[in-house]
């Protein structure tokens, strides 16, 4: 009787030592992964432009290159690794193939080349972003609870890499992509020590549309898939605004350290990431999108009513918002897929909205952010009244149609209360 009462402990002992490494595991993935991007992608404007002389023009390409290659990708990547390898075995070969691209554009002084050898290295990297939520949705026991506590250590690492680029005083060199490539090697060699997750194997042979990824779109059949995804690329619109123009905006009215007054939104997620799993029980993913799209209207209503009344309180107030709008929105939308695709598409559904998101919707706002700029500016005059005014009505219209045409599953429900 007592052995086996010591037996028994010491099974929920073993499991439970397994499941806090495997979240040590997780969290550490993340902030390497976070850490690579954070690098290089903020300073990158300031490198191309400053150091290589490159055009405004020139320089809008190279960041639009991470649009087109979430367009191009994450779906593709996300069916070899259903079908065909475990995800952290492509995540190694994607980070670790990263790191020489990476490592080439610091030898890379034209934009006829660099153009192009940047775009490849998107094409590596943007998967990486579904792969990670893929591999850690696989490995925790309540994705609904525990998920936002791994990302967090997501937030950490862009933190840590924007300090250590601004502590190194290198913004305007090739540094920052060094730096990416060491962490993007580290990484890649890291994710090989990931649980190993054997892709579902499948009696039928894979079609060219199963080749392709496209298997995932068979999920848009679902209403509520559906509706999801096409609001999900619509909001990244608006939010294009907030990527492209917020930092030349406060910079415009007069506000000092601009990055600086921007990392309060970091703060804020970093935050609502740790808080979230409670909200997330009362909000469910319905509650919790409204809220961030909510939350998004008021920040460029006040952006709004700051460039009228040249009161900078009222955007200092909040900046911190897109931290909160940023986590409900995209770890909410993140679990929703989850739980709606079968474990035989969950890599390539991750990545279907990583395309809808991070690739159609940035996209196509990155092209309207510009136009709409480029019509309220003249002479290096901008309207900032006019130029806010359009991402808030944009919110507000798509708050309304996405209340009212998204219906959440009472599956859905019954298995948030169940966490």
């Amino acid at each position: 009787m007592i052995h086996s009462i010591n037996n028994s402990i010491w099974i929920k002992f073993k499991l439970f030592m397994e499941n806090k490494n495997k979240k040590i595991q997780l969290s550490a993935m993340m902030f390497f992964q976070f850490f690579i991007q954070g690098s290089w992608y903020v300073t990158m404007g300031t490198y191309l432009g400053r150091t290589l002389d490159f055009s405004g023009v020139q320089i809008g390409l190279a960041y639009s290159t991470a649009a087109i290659a979430a367009i191009i990708s994450p779906v593709i990547v996300g069916m070899i690794a259903d079908r065909f390898f475990s995800a952290n075995r492509v995540l190694a070969f994607l980070n670790i193939v990263g790191a020489v691209l990476l490592f080439s554009l610091t030898r890379i002084e034209s934009f006829s080349l660099f153009f192009p050898v940047l775009l490849l290295y998107s094409v590596c990297f943007m998967p990486t972003m579904s792969l990670t939520n893929s591999i850690s949705f696989a490995n925790l026991g309540n994705p609904a609870k525990e998920f936002s506590k791994i990302r967090l250590f997501g937030s950490f690492g862009w933190i840590c890499s924007g300090l250590l680029i601004s502590a190194l005083k290198i913004e305007p060199y090739s540094t920052p992509f060094l730096i990416g490539a060491g962490i993007s090697l580290l990484a890649g060699v890291y994710a090989l020590t990931l649980p190993h997750n054997a892709p579902v194997r499948t009696v039928e042979k894979a079609g060219v549309r199963q080749l392709l990824g496209f298997d995932a779109f068979k999920l848009t059949r679902d209403r509520s898939f559906l509706v999801l995804l096409v609001f999900s690329a619509l909001i990244c619109i608006p939010l294009a605004f907030y990527d492209s123009f917020t930092n030349l905006f406060i910079t415009d009215v007069g506000i000092e350290n601009a990055a600086a007054a921007m990392s309060l939104g970091q703060v804020a997620e970093v935050i609502f990431l740790f808080t979230f799993p409670i909200f997330f029980l009362k909000l469910r993913y319905k509650g919790s999108i409204l809220a961030a799209i909510a939350a998004w209207i008021l920040m460029y209503g006040l952006f709004t009513l700051g460039a009228h009344t040249g009161q900078n309180g009222f955007i200092f107030a909040v900046l911190p918002l897109h931290g909160f709008c940023f986590t409900f929105f995209f770890v909410a939308g993140q679990l929703f897929v989850d739980e709606k695709a079968p474990s035989s598409l969950r890599n390539s559904a991750q990545g279907l909205i990583a395309f809808a998101t991070y690739g159609v919707g940035k996209y196509l706002g990155t092209l309207i952010a510009g136009n709409v700029v480029d019509l309220y500016s003249e002479q290096g005059k901008y309207d900032w009244i006019s130029i806010w005014t359009v991402p808030f009505v944009m919110a507000i219209i798509f708050l309304a149609g996405f209340l009212f045409l998204f219906r959440e599953d009472v599956r859905d429900r019954v298995a948030v209360q169940r966490t």
